[in-house]
């Protein structure tokens, strides 16, 4: 039986995000998926997600594929304020994929960063969409 508890804010063009989804999914859970893209954020939201990684806002800014340049945010001296506002005008301004569950919430790049959030992995040996090993034959972290 699936079980639900673990939530993944989720871009399905972002093959980071797809794979961390189907670790998840192959260790057994059923998780929570939100597509940001399509339900936005709100401070309060982006707020408690990085206190809860332990990240800045900054730290949580994506910069490939996104306006952050053209919107200045990659200068040092931009405050986490106006980051954090930035990111609620433009969802797609937030690194992905984030995991919450019991043991943690991370910032799961690269995508094996979320076995850490996992009580149970999938079997090995299992590979990223790219065939990069994940976990071996033996059901230990490759690499």
């Amino acid at each position: 039986m699936p079980v639900t508890d673990v939530v993944i804010f989720h871009n399905p063009d972002c093959g980071t995000s797809r794979n961390v989804v189907r670790i998840i999914e192959a260790a057994g859970y059923a998780p929570v998926v939100i597509e940001y893209l399509k339900t936005g954020w709100t401070k309060p939201q982006l707020l408690a997600l990085f206190a809860a990684a332990g990240i800045a806002p900054r730290d949580a800014l994506r910069v490939k594929k996104s306006p952050a340049a053209e919107l200045g945010l990659t200068d040092p001296s931009v405050a986490d304020e106006d980051i954090i506002e930035a990111m609620i005008a433009h969802p797609i301004l937030v690194e992905r994929p984030i995991v919450v569950t019991a043991k943690g919430t991370a910032l799961c790049r690269p995508s094996e960063q979320v076995l850490d959030l996992l009580d149970r992995w999938p079997p090995g040996p299992f590979a990223k969409e790219d065939g990069e090993l994940v976990i071996d034959a033996e059901g230990k972290r490759a690499g």
